[in-house]
Formats: C-alpha cells, structure tokens, sequence
C-alpha cells in the first residue's frame, strides 16, 4: 500500500473538489481555502464516491498519489465545508475502502502503583 509515512496529521477535505487540479493547486486550496500546512498531508475526493487524491510532503518534495476504488466507492463524511482530521488508521482505512469512522482508539487506562 502506498501510504503517508512519518509523523504526518492528515487531513480530509469533506467538499468534493475539481479533479483537474494538480498538486500545487490543491496545495493552494489547503492553504488558502482551509488555512493549513499544505505540507502536513491532504486527501480529497471527487464528485464520484470512487476517487481520491492525497498530496503529502515527504521531506524531499511534494508527493499527489491518485486512486480509483474498484466496486461501491470509498466511505466518505457527510458533504459539507471545511476539514476533517483523521488518524493514520483512519486513513488506512480508508484507502483500503473500509469505513474508517468505526476506526477509534482504545482507551487504556494508565497503570498506577500501588
């Protein structure tokens, strides 16, 4: 799988945006349109639930991988304005073409001494 690696926040951008852009164009609406590191991570769909664009920086440059999902599509939020953040999980999920919101963290309790 190709994947994000590092420490990345990645972000979901919930509004399906024009698949004609390019990586610095999309770039450009992370940081103009949502006031974001451009650089952090980014995924974006299309109109069609089956397409998704991710632009991350990997250290040396800035990196668009594109996807086209086989059968139903990808599980994607509710249309509305602005972003999501998600995990690295999530986002495997994700692509992957799971339902990434029913991935959450465990809640562990610290141990304590007695």
């Amino acid at each position: 799988m190709i994947s994000p690696s590092g420490n990345f926040k990645l972000y979901l951008a919930s509004k399906p945006v024009d698949f004609r852009k390019g990586m610095d164009g999309l770039a450009a609406i992370v940081s103009n349109e949502f006031a974001l590191d451009p650089f952090s991570g980014a995924i974006f769909r299309s109109k069609r639930a089956d397409r998704m664009k991710i632009i991350v920086w990997d250290g040396t440059g800035l990196v668009m991988t594109y996807k086209r999902i086989e059968g139903a599509g990808f599980v994607w939020p509710r249309m509305s304005n602005g972003v999501i953040a998600i995990n690295r999980s999530q986002f495997e999920a994700l692509f992957e073409g799971l339902d990434w919101q029913r991935v959450v963290p465990r809640h562990v309790r610290k141990p304590v001494s007695e």
